[in-house]
């Protein structure tokens, strides 16, 4: 018997605060990160700036205030 898995999608209320946070250059790069199936996890505040976590299954990508796209980010994700 073969186990059904059930994957828990984010709805758009839920996204679009994190969304919201973004500024244009990272909203860009979301946008290219979901034609690969990474959808926006959360935001996460840094003295850096805003920084846009997505995750694609068990894989995650980072992406900071240029724009600038990371898929191996050194981030610890709490849970």
């Amino acid at each position: 018997m073969q186990t059904a898995l059930v994957e828990r999608r984010q709805s758009t209320r839920e996204i679009q605060p994190f969304w919201d946070e973004l500024n244009l250059a990272q909203k860009f790069s979301v946008a290219e990160l979901q034609h690969f199936g990474y959808q926006l996890a959360f935001v996460r505040h840094t003295p850096a700036g805003n920084l846009a976590v997505l995750r694609a299954g068990d894989r995650f990508a980072a992406i900071d205030q240029e724009g600038e796209i990371d898929t191996a980010p050194n981030i610890t994700i709490r849970h």
